[in-house]
């Protein structure tokens, strides 16, 4: 079996609730998808998906990614797509950096070696652990009175763990953690996430000040080196995001007890390959884990569906359900939100078929 094309097709995904915003006035009103198919010589298919959140949050941008691509495509024409490491050490070879441009095209092949093995992937990533898993709903920055009366709403949805948006002013977001938190009920989680928003005085001044608040601290500020400094100051579970972007980083983190939890980010590792690895890193070392992406819709949705179902169920600490949040399907089949809970597909790879009316036609595509 050889790859004969690679294809992507840009796909925009708006919001539900018009606009998502976070630190550091950030915001998106559309997220600009790309959606990658990988044909081979004895028919087979399997698509990837990759969805940057701006450019303004990661090193990785939405038309960077379809200009990798291209660049990338021609080097793995002829290349099994069923050799998962031999394929990541072409394209690392190929094209030095930009994890985020390499994730759609490996989780493209993880699709078609599931279908070649007829496996779901969460089978081949390490089996199914639990019915479901539990899911996070985050809540945009606003003013504190606004960001607490969503709460109510996506309780009702079933939701149980919420990812707070703060990392603007010390003052307001000490008023957004307590007006939340007043709200948690009973097996409720509440995590502040600054999406490295704060310099070190104003997180400071923050965990001070919600001392006896319960909440998790996520990705205080911009440096590991900033984020252990505020870890040292504070009992709060912590949670490290942005500075989580490969194996050394993980184990640095072990070694300083940097963090209480980490996100998987599958786009930011390069694709499931590295974040299965950087997965198993973690259930090793008893790292609990957030299992999600940058962005993205049903086909990243998918992927972090089989990758959260197959982690120990005490070691996920919660997974995002990014298509419920997006008005736009561009696969059927895709997992969707259940009570606050999801499920991956127990058909072959990823399950899931692309909408092709959605997607229209390629705007790369090289074939050999």
């Amino acid at each position: 079996m050889r790859i004969r094309r690679i294809s992507a097709y840009q796909v925009d995904l708006p919001l539900h609730e018009g606009s998502y915003k976070w630190s550091g006035g950030k915001s998106v009103d559309v997220f600009d998808c790309t959606i990658v198919r990988v044909e081979t010589d004895t028919g087979h298919v399997g698509w990837g998906e990759v969805c940057p959140l701006g450019p303004f949050y990661l090193p990785a941008y939405a038309s960077g990614a379809r200009t990798g691509i291209a660049e990338l495509a021609q080097h793995l024409l002829g290349e099994d797509p069923t050799q998962l490491w031999p394929l990541n050490r072409r394209m690392d070879a190929a094209l030095k950096g930009h994890p985020y441009v390499k994730s759609a095209i490996d989780m493209a092949c993880w699709d078609i070696f599931g279908k070649v093995t007829e496996q779901p992937l969460c089978t081949l990533l390490g089996g199914r652990f639990g019915d479901d898993f539990v899911l996070y709903r985050a809540i945009s920055q606003e003013e504190p009175e606004a960001m607490a009366a969503k709460v109510a709403g996506y309780r009702e949805e079933g939701y149980k763990r919420f990812q707070l948006k703060v990392g603007g002013d010390p003052d307001v977001d000490i008023e957004r953690i307590e007006a939340v938190a007043a709200l948690m009920q009973s097996g409720d989680v509440l995590i502040a996430d600054a999406n490295t928003g704060w310099l070190m005085k104003d997180a400071m001044r923050v965990v001070r000040g919600v001392r006896a608040v319960d909440v998790h601290i996520e990705q205080p500020c911009d440096s590991y080196e900033e984020c252990l400094s505020i870890r040292r100051h504070t009992d709060h579970p912590f949670v490290l995001d942005e500075s989580i972007n490969g194996l050394d980083v993980l184990l640095r983190g072990h070694a300083d007890a940097a963090m209480d939890c980490v996100n998987i980010k599958i786009s930011k590792f390069g694709g499931l390959t590295k974040a299965k690895q950087a997965r198993d890193l973690c259930v090793s070392l008893g790292i609990a884990m957030t299992i999600e992406d940058s962005w993205g819709g049903d086909v990243v949705t998918a992927a972090i569906a089989h990758l959260a179902h197959s982690t120990p169920t005490e070691l996920l600490f919660t997974a995002t359900d990014f298509n419920s949040y997006v008005t736009v399907s561009t696969a059927v089949g895709a997992p969707q939100r259940d009570n606050g809970r999801m499920r991956a597909s127990t058909a072959p790879g990823l399950g899931i078929e692309p909408r092709l009316d959605v997607l229209g036609e390629p705007v790369v595509n090289v074939s050999a």
